[in-house]
């Protein structure tokens, strides 16, 4: 097995038989495993029997204690960085120190394993590939509005809390009018549950009940209202020395359709 410095680690987001072998192989190989909250991080490594030393490395402490780990990483030690559920630097802390540690030329590597984003989405049927993943939502009416507008023609996927939900379905019902969404919860638990429907009908099945667990959502992008011809006028940029990818953020920008699309039609006419 090669060695490196400093492993980053995904978690279990629910389910504890979803850690990988290798996750754990890695946690009872180094010296120090840097966690959220060492209490959660604890009871996975009791289940397993991994007896590794546990320091806190969260949002409150990470600039403090980028010397403290290269100190450590100096002496021949190994890092490992976990976070509470899920894999690091997805809206949680581990973007300070890996930055530092490309800076100082420590080696770097993350296991694959568990992510809320990839097992949702693996569950929702889209019309495309491309999304963008916003992290928690703004936490204003008019910051999710403004979000909205700016990604109309992209697949929204984002966090929410249980009790900020329905504020934000209600904001994303009013500011799209027909709108569909995905709503997930509980994700690998007994209680999972994934809810695709226009937003009208996902706030119904929700508001009548007690809401609980991580949430992962999805705002389906805007179905174009126009059928635009861009064959025309890929021909007139082309000609004006324009490439395929300028020609499609181009057109996407000035039509609100999907880049993609306008991509693949680039290419096909090549």
């Amino acid at each position: 097995m090669k060695e490196y410095d400093f492993y980053i680690i995904p978690t279990p987001i629910g389910n504890l038989g979803d850690i990988t072998l290798r996750a754990i192989e890695i946690l009872k190989f180094v010296d120090i495993i840097a966690c959220e909250d060492i209490r959660v991080t604890q009871k996975l490594l009791n289940h397993f029997d991994i007896k590794t030393k546990c320091i806190s490395y969260h949002k409150f402490n990470e600039k403090e204690r980028v010397e403290y780990f290269l100190n450590i990483l100096n002496e021949g030690k190994k890092i490992a960085l976990v976070s509470d559920a899920g894999t690091p630097l997805f809206c949680d802390p581990g973007a300070v120190i890996v930055n530092e540690l490309r800076k100082n030329n420590f080696t770097v590597t993350s296991l694959a394993g568990a992510n809320a984003v990839a097992t949702f989405l693996s569950q929702v049927p889209r019309s495309g590939e491309d999304y963008v993943f916003v992290g928690f939502l703004p936490k204003t009416k008019n910051q999710i509005e403004t979000l909205l507008k700016k990604y109309k023609s992209t697949d929204i996927v984002f966090y929410d809390s249980p009790n900020r939900l329905l504020n934000t379905l209600e904001t994303i019902n009013l500011t799209r009018a027909n709108s569909r969404v995905a709503v997930g919860r509980e994700l690998t638990k007994v209680f999972e549950e994934i809810v695709i429907d226009e937003t009208s009908n996902v706030i119904k099945h929700f508001e009548n009940g007690i809401l609980k667990g991580e949430i992962v959502g999805l705002v389906f992008r805007e179905e174009s209202q126009q059928n635009t011809d861009f064959g025309e006028k890929i021909e007139i940029l082309k000609s004006k020395g324009f490439k395929a990818k300028e020609i499609s953020v181009i057109l996407s920008e000035l039509f609100n359709a999907n880049k993609n699309d306008i991509y693949k039609e680039c290419i096909k006419n090549s």
